[in-house]
């Protein structure tokens, strides 16, 4: 078996345990709520005239268990429904189950989120090897001081600067919402501009509050590079600038794959407050309603689907590094 091949089937083997773990705390969790939530859907639905057998059904249906049984029961028929994808049926959305509100907020996250990750990854990569070779000049402190300022101040903060700076002194973005209602959702040149045009704010939110981060960890990881061995016998023998910034730059990018890696796999929890502010319908404005609400189903149903994107994530990133540092495969393989 290859090192790829080992290091996939522990990193598997753990990803499900870890997923298991957290719908096992998410069950607990919502039975431990005071009030018992379950029990009170269960009561009003017999109020609203339910036979008790019609009753417990459409419990079952709404939180993917049983109320009635032993808790261990309930437990086992709530990781029955977790097997066969079926999360029950959301409480504020009659009718929508919990996996397809899910999937449709997780689109709305996932594009705007991903371009500013990686817009703001290759932009603040790019400065952070100038800002490391720069550092004793001008154009290297204002680089790093530019990355420190923007990585010290808060998403939601910068967030409403953007609002205030694009949508109040100078309004040329929308301040809000996803798409224009006056457009026809489908294929077509106005809806997609409008799509694109709502989407600038929180891209450029996304962006710049990222940015920082990336020009301070490449700063870091090319200063150290710089004092490597290889470095000094590249510069003696002789060895083209162009060149040697070649090797700097790809040694110590290497450590950033994996941080850029897990924060894709942050994403979808990673969004709350920007997409509040922009009232964005995305997985993170979800969250934040449906723990207003109450909405005990579609709650647990974020949570173990963030819980299982950062997971995902962990095992990308190792896998990755596993690939495009051959250190890592040599120190593997002599095992």
């Amino acid at each position: 078996m290859t090192v790829i091949a080992r290091r996939l089937a522990g990193h598997l083997a753990r990803g499900v345990v870890m997923i298991l773990v957290v719908a096992t705390i998410s069950f607990f969790i919502v039975n431990a709520i005071p009030g018992d939530p379950v029990a009170a859907r269960y009561e009003k639905l017999l109020e609203q005239g339910m036979s008790p057998e019609a009753a417990l059904q459409a419990t079952k249906v709404m939180y993917g268990f049983m109320p009635s049984g032993s808790m261990w029961q309930q437990y086992l028929d709530y990781m029955g429904g977790l097997v066969t994808f079926d999360l029950g049926t959301s409480l504020t959305r009659p009718g929508q189950s919990v996996v397809s509100v899910l999937a449709d907020a997780t689109k709305w996250t996932v594009l705007p989120v991903l371009i500013g990750t990686l817009v703001s990854f290759l932009v603040g990569v790019i400065l952070g090897v100038y800002a490391a070779i720069k550092r004793t000049g001008k154009l290297g402190d204002a680089l790093a001081i530019s990355g420190s300022l923007l990585h010290g101040i808060p998403q939601y903060i910068l967030a409403m600067l953007l609002v205030v700076i694009f949508a109040t002194l100078i309004p040329i973005l929308p301040p809000d919402s996803p798409v224009d209602i006056l457009f026809e959702p489908g294929f077509n040149a106005g809806y997609i501009g409008s799509l694109a045009e709502h989407a600038v704010l929180p891209v450029l939110t996304y962006a710049l509050s990222a940015y920082g981060g990336w020009v301070l960890a490449m700063k870091s990881s090319v200063v150290t590079v710089l004092g490597d061995d290889f470095i000094l016998a590249a510069e003696l023998r002789g060895m083209r600038r162009s060149i040697v910034f070649r090797y700097i730059a790809r040694n110590a990018i290497l450590p950033l794959f994996t941080i850029l890696a897990l924060s894709l796999g942050l994403l979808l929890g990673g969004a709350v407050f920007i997409e509040k502010i922009f009232n964005y319908p995305g997985l993170g404005l979800l969250l934040i309603d449906s723990i207003q609400l109450r909405d005990y189903g579609l709650m647990s149903g974020a949570f173990l689907l963030i819980t299982a994107a950062v997971i995902v994530a962990n095992i990308v990133a190792d896998l990755f590094y596993t690939v495009i540092d051959p250190r890592v495969r040599s120190g593997e393989e002599s095992r």
